[in-house]
């Protein structure tokens, strides 16, 4: 890739990653049980998480650690069972067990690139312990992904220094950033197939 820009020469490796995480993913479903495959409408809610794994709500319950918070409801209209619930606008996050009642709730800094509202599905999630580099240069951890806007891959991601920085102007990333403990938290809560509500 001799006289390309190193800039371009990374946005070339970041979308053809990408299109092979997409690919795994399509193949992934193509295999995947008829069960798992069949529309939340119809299928029943997974088992909650096993208490090991499951988020507790922090001291003021809204992510905040402060006492006596209050923890902001739920959405209405944000479906049912076991999910994950995220507010662009709010700039907020909830996991929602299986009787429909939060489990955890927190801040997070929204991405330049936002899905449409609507219902979608964890497609991929990081290894424990894996860092990427995530598409503004910052090591991230603790990824799950959903969706994919203007060919951009658009999911929850903690850096791992701690930062949650503001979104460039004109940077076109799915990156949605919160903080260590509550992206630990919800990668534990969620798999690959738990939906995600956007309100």
């Amino acid at each position: 890739m001799a006289g390309i820009r190193p800039g371009v020469q990374v946005a070339a490796l970041t979308v053809a990653a990408l299109v092979g995480v997409g690919a795994l993913a399509v193949q992934a479903a193509e295999n995947a049980p008829e069960a798992a495959a069949q529309p939340q409408a119809t299928a029943s809610p997974s088992a909650s998480p096993t208490a090991s794994a499951r988020p507790t709500a922090e001291a003021g319950g809204d992510g905040s650690g402060e006492p006596g918070a209050a923890s902001p409801a739920v959405p209405a209209q944000s479906g049912s069972g076991k999910r994950v619930v995220y507010s662009p606008a709010d700039g907020r996050v909830w996991l929602v067990g299986a009787d429909d009642k939060a489990l955890r709730t927190f801040t997070v800094v929204p991405a330049p690139l936002t899905p449409a509202p609507g219902e979608y599905r964890v497609t991929s999630m990081s290894p424990p312990g894996g860092q990427v580099q995530g598409s503004d240069g910052v090591p991230v951890e603790h990824i799950v992904r959903f969706a994919v806007v203007d060919g951009a891959a658009v999911g929850f991601s903690a850096a791992v220094d701690g930062s949650l920085p503001t979104p460039t102007p004109g940077q076109q990333t799915g990156g949605i950033r919160e903080k260590r403990t509550d992206g630990k938290a919800l990668w534990e809560f969620a798999e690959v197939g738990t939906p995600v509500v956007v309100v």
